[in-house]
């Protein structure tokens, strides 16, 4: 793979790998977004946005019964960047199949709710282990099962009349807290070089105008390498 990636680098600028490279030092997957359910294409697509901005590489989507639609004008692109998980293949309930996966990664499961109960974002301990945060629709919110099922619970902090946030803003103020929390402690939370030499391959064919048609040129070129 290192070399296929050394092959590329001359079809991209010098400051276009280098902007690569520094995106994915700053990468994780010690924190990773689950959101359940969402039908409103404008809130799931400023969601993806908010998990490039902060670094999240993954997000996990489970849909019960409204498939995740993406709205391009909001999402701007942010999507290829991201590793994004569905778990569609149940009609109505793919929410224990989703909750099974990521426990098997070794992810505590995180339900965030619009009240004061559990732990504050402020005060989460982020020491405890690999997390992942559960998000739903403004007004449904999370299922009875994922909340069932959670590990932990997480609020954010409000002092207005108004009981909820939007989603999209309740994803930034918990990914802004707790990733400026990580980044700036002692926990292991960068990608592995074998993860990071997938992701940026992947990425570099996405900034390669037919990057297919060059890769397989390259493979004709080395036999020996697998692809």
């Amino acid at each position: 793979m290192n070399e296929l990636i050394e092959y590329l680098r001359q079809f991209v600028t010098t400051q276009r790998f280098e902007l690569l490279n520094s995106r994915l030092e700053r990468r994780t997957r010690y924190c990773t977004v689950l959101l359940e359910d969402i039908f409103q294409p404008q809130n799931a697509s400023a969601v993806l946005r908010t998990c490039d901005c902060f670094g999240i590489q993954d997000v996990h989507i489970i849909e019960n019964k409204n498939a995740y639609r993406i709205n391009r004008d909001v999402v701007l692109g942010s999507a290829q960047w991201l590793q994004l998980y569905r778990y569609n293949k149940q009609k109505t309930n793919n929410t224990p199949a989703a909750l099974q996966e990521l426990r098997s990664r070794g992810y505590r499961i995180v339900a965030t709710l619009p009240r004061e109960e559990g732990v504050s974002v402020h005060n989460f301990d982020m020491n405890k282990g690999p997390f992942v945060l559960c998000f739903g629709s403004e007004r449904p919110g999370l299922s009875k099962g994922l909340l069932s099922s959670a590990d932990e619970y997480l609020y954010i902090p409000m002092v207005g009349f108004t009981e909820s946030l939007n989603i999209s803003v309740a994803v930034a103020i918990c990914l802004q807290n707790l990733q400026w929390k990580l980044q700036n402690s002692q926990l292991d939370w960068h990608l592995t070089k074998s993860e990071k030499e997938i992701i940026l391959l992947d990425w570099m064919k996405k900034s390669i105008k037919s990057s297919d048609l060059i890769i397989n040129e390259y493979y004709k070129r080395n036999p020996g390498i697998n692809g």
